[in-house]
């Protein structure tokens, strides 16, 4: 079962970015909190068999990785280092 491809959203668009810097800095943020609900509720409705939740394991790796980049890519023009 393969996720909606149209549910695609950049998970570092302007509103995500304004969340997340103007969070305190105990708070947990996740843009792709979506994606990692969707592949929990998918293992929930397969009796946990994670080889039917494949696509929506890797909509979740895929949006953690852009965000991370793209955040590296703001610390480097900020001229600051990622952590």
């Amino acid at each position: 079962m393969s996720a909606p491809a149209d549910d695609a959203q950049d998970p570092w668009d302007k509103e995500t970015r304004r969340k997340f810097q103007n969070k305190s800095t105990s708070e947990y943020f996740d843009p792709c909190q979506e994606a990692a609900s969707r592949s929990i509720q998918c293992l929930r409705r397969n009796a946990g068999d994670r080889t039917m939740c494949t696509d929506y394991f890797e909509a979740y790796r895929a949006c953690k990785k852009e965000w991370i980049t793209k955040r590296k890519e703001e610390k480097k023009k900020a001229g600051g280092f990622f952590s």
